[in-house]
């Protein structure tokens, strides 16, 4: 029989786990959002990466800002569009974007450590494809 609460459970229990994570986190997830896409992406405009994030063009603007002025961003004359500017994550940006995965990664580590058994630990390790397909269907990527 299927269990009708399984995605609204689901739902529930992943946001809750990404909102804990993200406790760790030193920069706000907007700044963090938009490193990451520039990272896994490459160069983007503020117009590229607030659809992307699904926010204002202003929210995206307001990131991009305080990462350009921080020296984790550059920007540069679109190559085809002289009324935009294309967006680079530098050096520093991915140190620092690299930094904050990692932070993220030991803390999320030690706490399944910490909570789950060997024998939940591999039970975990079993759900992380069924996820990733679960968010191939979700977004077709």
């Amino acid at each position: 029989m299927e269990d009708d609460a399984l995605p609204e459970d689901l739902r529930q229990v992943i946001g809750e786990l990404v909102r804990a994570v993200r406790a760790a986190d030193t920069m706000s997830p907007g700044e963090a959002a938009v490193l990451g896409h520039l990272d896994r992406g490459g160069p983007q405009t503020t117009a590229d990466l607030a659809h992307l994030r699904g926010v204002t063009h202003q929210a995206a603007a307001k990131s991009v800002k305080e990462l350009t002025g921080n020296g984790l961003v550059r920007a540069e004359p679109h190559p085809t569009d002289g009324r935009k500017l294309l967006l680079h994550i530098t050096d520093a940006g991915r140190a620092r974007l690299e930094r904050e995965r990692a932070q993220r990664a030991d803390w999320l580590d030690t706490a399944i450590r910490d909570a789950l058994s060997p024998d939940e630990r591999r039970q975990l390790r079993e759900c992380v494809p069924l996820l990733a397909r679960l968010v191939t269907r979700i977004t077709g990527q």
